[in-house]
Parts: C-alpha cells; structure tokens; sequence
C-alpha cells in the first residue's frame, strides 16, 4: 500500500464535504506531474487530503476506492474514487511539517503548488509518532 497527498481549496471540495458524500471522484488535475501521481494510485492506497489556500494543513485521510481512469473531461487527465476515512484533529499544519526540518525534500514542501504527490514513509511514521490515536 502506498500513500499520497491530495489538495483541495475547501471553498471548493472540503474534507467535511467529502465526509458528507462518502465517496467521490476526485479530479480537476491539470497539471501532468500531479495527473501522473493518480495514474500510479491502485485500490486500497491511503491519502491525505489537505486544505490549501489559508489554512495549508493535513485535515482528513481517505482510501483509494478505484482503479484510475482517464478524465472524461480532459483526456490527459487522470481520476480516481476517494472513500473518506476520517478526520484528522488537529490538523496538520504545512508550518509544522516545514519547522521539522525532516521533509525538506518531500514535494509538498519543495513544489508547493503541486496538487497531487507521494507521501514519503518517513512522514507517515512521523504522524503515527505525533498522533497515536490516529488509525493510519
């Protein structure tokens, strides 16, 4: 199983609309690097989702609930089905994650703007260290 990052402005998509609805497909990726981090994801990997915009934080975790598939929108683009899973609270601000000083290479923190990326398996023990109630 592996794990991954998605953004969202949650004017958009929030993790509580997410909650509310179950299950969606997640898309509206554009860029092709983001585009091509879906297209690796296969059933039952994890993913963060995180709010960008003012708050730039870890808030909830969802399961990949299907194969990806090619945009109906944009041929070039890749979806895929996201289960929710749960809440993360408190979240998991970008501030913290930066201050550590443990991820400097992570994309999230070196290619700020890309929506879609791997999760590193160092930060996923870090989480499980700082946050032990967490079911990861």
């Amino acid at each position: 199983m592996a794990w991954f990052l998605a953004k969202t402005d949650p004017q958009t998509y929030s993790i509580e609309q997410l909650k509310a609805d179950g299950r969606t497909v997640w898309d509206g990726v554009a860029n092709p690097q983001a585009a091509g981090f879906i297209r690796s994801m296969k059933k039952g990997d994890k993913v963060f989702i995180y709010h960008s915009g003012g708050e730039s934080a870890i808030v909830g975790l969802a399961k990949v609930d299907s194969a990806p598939r090619t945009g109906a929108a944009a041929p070039k683009s890749w979806v895929a089905d996201f289960r929710f899973l749960g809440m993360i609270e408190p979240p998991i601000r970008l501030s913290e994650i930066k201050s550590s000083g443990l991820f400097n290479d992570w994309l999230l923190v070196r290619q700020g703007r890309l929506s879609t990326m791997p999760v590193p398996d160092e930060f996923v023990d870090w989480v499980r260290a700082r946050y032990p109630r967490l079911k990861l």
